[in-house]
């Protein structure tokens, strides 16, 4: 499984932004997928993650309520729509494929950055 994330770039302070991540292979609605983001200076964060049934997404405290994570299993696509956008939450953005443990997955894509200034 490739995947290519797309979307990020520069937004301001209480703005939105739409990510997406682009999986291939034909497994891809059988994986959980998740989102994590690395700030500067800062290890990995856990951002959420959907089941392959679009069942219940489940969020970091940091992004619940402001965030939203869907995907769209026809089109192989992940998707992850920012709100209410911080300067916290500045960071390259990362998707990743079949989960295999709380915070671990098999497979990772290159990442997005994300850039929210005040």
């Amino acid at each position: 499984v490739q995947l290519q994330a797309s979307g990020g770039g520069l937004v301001q302070a209480g703005g939105s932004l739409r990510l997406s991540c682009a999986a291939s292979g034909r497994t891809f609605r059988r994986y959980t997928m998740g989102w994590f983001r690395q700030a500067p200076g800062k290890e990995r964060e856990f951002v959420g993650h959907i089941s392959w049934s679009e069942s219940s997404p489940y969020y970091a405290d940091s992004v619940k309520d402001r965030f939203t994570i869907s995907r769209d299993n026809a089109k192989s696509t992940l998707y992850l729509q920012m709100n209410s956008l911080k300067p916290d939450d500045t960071a390259i953005y990362y998707c990743a494929a079949d989960r295999t443990g709380q915070y671990t997955y098999r497979y990772w894509g290159q990442g997005t950055l994300v850039t929210v200034s005040s």
